[in-house]
């Protein structure tokens, strides 16, 4: 059991979503850094999929009711145990009574803007539509589908004797799998079903200029800024179904990526789709930073997704000759 003490902002339980329930009306929610979310659970021997805490807003701080492992992966943040400095993306153990606290993130090493708590065992709320994860929109999944509070105390799954092992890391995928331009993250995406139906001008300011994520940018949706991307003709569309990663642009011309509790459906026109490898990166693109666009094809896209996949596949057996 953990008790949450100061819980920031917007902290709620992820898992890794709910794929396959679109179809049905429900997004897919889940944890906006999933490779984040997976490390973390590799890094104490759980399930890659085990519920955990993200944290968007510091500083959070919980109490360990129960002695447990833990790993606190994603944002560069500072992070102490009882006062003891520990790194991020390492595993450790709380004694019972110990308390974390989990500090604003630094762009020292490499920027981004969610911590992700993973804990022996898992955070083991009950499970909806087969996911943990909270849903906020419909209020449902986590922790009584809303954000974490004061004085919140939630269980654990059962300690596995892999908790048992300690004091190691991981290399981030923010360095290992190091993706920018001119100090800028680039994220790669495939032209969507309305990508020919924007002027030149705007094609070429899509993919060539920065964009600036704005303060109304949340797990629903990026909302960008930058030059205005003009279609050749007004274009009115039915609604029809999208997915989280889809780059819509509205009548103003400012693009919105729908993120992980996009909903299911949308009518803007659709001028790109981040590929699946690069979700985790612009989910972690902190208010007020920049990102650019680069033009992939499927082939890369799928390469993309194999090299994210076989960085987890080293990690686990990194953290398996770790344990031994």
């Amino acid at each position: 059991m953990i008790e949450i003490l100061d819980p920031g902002a917007l902290a709620t339980v992820q898992d890794l979503g709910r794929p396959g329930t679109l179809g049905w009306g429900v997004g897919v929610s889940g944890a906006m850094d999933p490779v984040a979310l997976a490390a973390g659970n590799i890094l104490l021997g759980n399930e890659e999929g085990a519920a955990a805490i993200e944290i968007p807003v510091f500083p959070f701080r919980l109490r360990f009711a129960t002695a447990a492992g833990f790993a606190v992966t994603g944002a560069n943040v500072a992070l102490s145990l009882d006062r003891r400095r520990l790194p991020p993306w390492w595993a450790a153990r709380a004694p019972a009574g110990a308390v974390l606290e989990i500090g604003p993130p630094t762009a020292a090493t490499w920027a981004a803007s969610r911590a992700y708590l993973c804990v022996t065992g898992g955070i083991a709320v009950p499970a909806v539509l087969g996911s943990r994860a909270t849903q906020l929109r419909g209020a449902f999944g986590g922790h009584e589908g809303r954000p974490l509070r004061g004085g919140d105390r939630l269980p654990l799954g059962p300690q596995l004797a892999e908790a048992a092992h300690a004091d190691f890391g991981l290399v981030p995928p923010a360095l290992a799998l190091a993706s920018d331009a001119d100090g800028i993250p680039v994220i790669r995406a495939l032209p969507a079903a309305e990508h020919d139906r924007f002027t030149d001008a705007a094609l070429d300011a899509f993919w060539s200029e920065p964009w600036k994520v704005t303060p109304q940018s949340d797990r629903y949706g990026f909302r960008l800024a930058g030059p205005v991307l003009a279609p050749r003709e007004p274009m009115e569309l039915r609604s029809h179904g999208i997915v989280p990663g889809v780059i819509q642009v509205p009548h103003g011309g400012q693009p919105i990526v729908q993120m992980r509790d996009a909903q299911p459906s949308g009518g803007y026109p659709k001028i790109a789709t981040v590929i699946e490898a690069d979700l985790w990166r612009l989910g972690q693109a902190p208010i007020g930073s920049r990102i650019r666009f680069r033009r992939a094809n499927w082939e890369a896209a799928v390469e993309a997704l194999a090299e994210t996949r076989q960085w987890l596949a080293e990690a686990r057996r990194l953290v398996g000759l770790c344990r031994m």
